[in-house]
């Protein structure tokens, strides 16, 4: 089919896409910002099977850039289409979000209507009308109502909490657990919901696109509850989480704390998300539990369980990390330094760079010697100190050497690490076997760069220290080793480059480096139209 996604760089949106592409589909995106595409579209292109190759998804991909309350993108958007997804909101925009909701509901069922698109498929919120539903759900509930009034087939799908990784309850529930060993509960974390893997999401999302359409001439509009199969409290999920994470967390009840007063706590323990925070913890009050059985009945889809969803999150976050080299982010070099580093995502990054005149087979050689009799590259009582901790503590210290002084593969130890991956003379990536309050992981990426000025090329060197701190206690590790980390990391970067260029350390530039490039591909930009272009034109 020919299928319009709006909300397409939004989280649900994003996940989507993928999906419809892999079931076949043309896929057209109404977007503000086209790079937002790419980078998704770049994700799924690493993700593709042998089987289907990548550039066979792109160029199912189409895209109109315009803002989804605008009637010409929208009615440009509409035309030749079958199937439209409306995944848009504005609660994260800092406005009235209700009545921006509904302009642009209203605007875009105009624009289906005019275009004759077949379908909506929406996704909404759950919550029974007569509970006096809080700001948010009564706009995802209002959204619905004015695109059914449109005249059009419209599916609605309501979901309560989304699990998955990225998703914003996920990411509250996670960073709530991991920095309060101790919760004051509210009232509103016993209230009632029924949490849904992501992936389950989708599957009715996509499903939805194939339901047999109505008799001629009438609609076969329908509205379906959706969630796992478990109802739970918010607190549930909390402690589902901290079980998986090995984390013991005391919730403490209390009927006092208001939704208003647990909006203002929230922005004092998370910050980030307080913008959102406030208005979804508004929500909370309201029982978000399945009432119908409609969609059990007309979809072939069961959906997962609690802890698998919050295990499948867990493995998608550690499966995107994996694949994420730090040296590509083009603002990593930008970042100015700053007492622990920096968050991505739960994980907290020490990124350190330096240029060196030489070629990427002699940095990386650098690198790889790096540990056994060689050591670390200065500092090494305090390496030898760390070793003697771990060994106290159980772990294996800094006695296991390496199996070659020169050259490493993945699988071999070093000293109190284990080689993840070793590609000469690009990458090699350390993860730490000494006992930790979390996971550590110690990485170096060579660049290479435009020919310096002695000749025969300069690389970049990137060294990043990760660390996926376990509870309240990782945190204070890591901020409280903080400056010896400053010492052992800065000194070994150091040391890397000046072996490289010959052990006497002339020439160290740790000053900004060029930009990094983005890789060169074959396959070319995203077909972007404007949309008088677009409206000319079916998918």
């Amino acid at each position: 089919m020919n299928i319009l996604l709006t909300g397409a760089t939004g989280y649900v949106g994003s996940c989507l896409v993928g999906a419809l592409l892999r079931s076949g589909h043309a896929v057209r995106c109404l977007v503000r910002k086209a790079e937002k595409l790419e980078a998704i579209l770049d994700r799924l292109d690493a993700e593709a099977p042998g089987a289907l190759p990548a550039a066979s998804l792109r160029s199912q991909v189409s895209v109109v850039v315009g803002d989804a309350s605008d009637p010409s993108a929208l009615a440009a958007a509409c035309v030749g289409v079958d199937v439209a997804y409306w995944l848009v909101h504005s609660m994260d925009q800092g406005v009235d979000f209700e009545r921006a909701d509904r302009l642009a509901a209203e605007r875009f069922a105009d624009a289906a209507r005019a275009a004759g698109v077949r379908r909506i498929v929406y996704l909404g919120g759950l919550g029974a009308e007569d509970d006096r539903l809080s700001a948010h759900l009564r706009s995802r509930h209002e959204v619905g109502a004015i695109l059914r009034e449109g005249g059009g087939e419209v599916i609605e799908f309501r979901a309560s909490i989304v699990i998955g990784a990225g998703s914003f309850s996920f990411d509250l529930v996670r960073t709530l657990v991991e920095r309060l060993p101790v919760m004051i509960c509210p009232a509103w974390l016993a209230t009632p919901t029924q949490p849904i893997a992501v992936d389950d999401v989708v599957a009715y999302l996509v499903a939805a696109a194939d339901l047999p359409a109505g008799p001629a001439g009438r609609t076969n509009s329908k509205i379906y509850g959706i969630g796992g199969p478990e109802r739970v409290s918010y607190g549930d999920i909390m402690r589902e989480y901290a079980r998986q994470r090995g984390l013991r967390r005391l919730l403490i009840p209390v009927p006092v704390l208001t939704p208003r007063l647990s909006s203002l706590w929230l922005a004092l323990v998370t910050p980030r998300y307080s913008k959102v925070g406030r208005k979804l913890i508004d929500g909370l009050k309201n029982p978000t539990v399945v009432t119908d059985t409609a969609a059990a009945t007309d979809f072939p889809i069961r959906p997962r369980s609690l802890a698998a969803a919050v295990r499948d999150a867990m493995a998608r976050e550690d499966a995107a990390f994996e694949g994420r080299r730090w040296a590509d982010i083009a603002d990593a070099e930008e970042l100015p330094r700053r007492y622990g580093g920096r968050f991505d995502g739960p994980r907290l990054v020490d990124h350190r760079h330096a240029t060196v005149d030489v070629s990427p087979e002699r940095a990386f050689a650098a690198i790889e010697r790096i540990g056994g009799k060689h050591g670390w590259y200065g500092h090494e009582w305090l390496w030898q100190l760390r070793g003697w901790l771990d060994r106290l503590l159980g772990g294996p210290g800094m006695g296991r050497g390496r199996r070659d002084p020169d050259r490493l593969v993945a699988g071999d130890v070093l000293d109190c690490w284990r080689v993840e991956e070793c590609a000469p003379p690009r990458r090699m990536r350390l993860v730490a076997q000494m006992r930790l309050p979390g996971r550590g992981w110690l990485e170096f990426e060579v660049v290479r760069r435009d020919p310096g000025p002695a000749g025969g090329g300069a690389v970049t060197i990137h060294q990043t220290a990760v660390f996926d701190p376990r509870g309240l206690g990782g945190l204070a590790y890591w901020y409280s080793i903080w400056p010896l980390h400053e010492l052992v990391f800065g000194g070994m970067l150091a040391g890397i480059v000046a072996w490289a260029q010959g052990k006497d350390g002339g020439g160290i530039r740790a000053a900004k480096a060029p930009a990094v490039e983005p890789p060169r591909t074959a396959r070319g930009p995203l077909p972007v139209k404007s949309p008088h272009e677009q409206s000319s034109q079916p998918l």
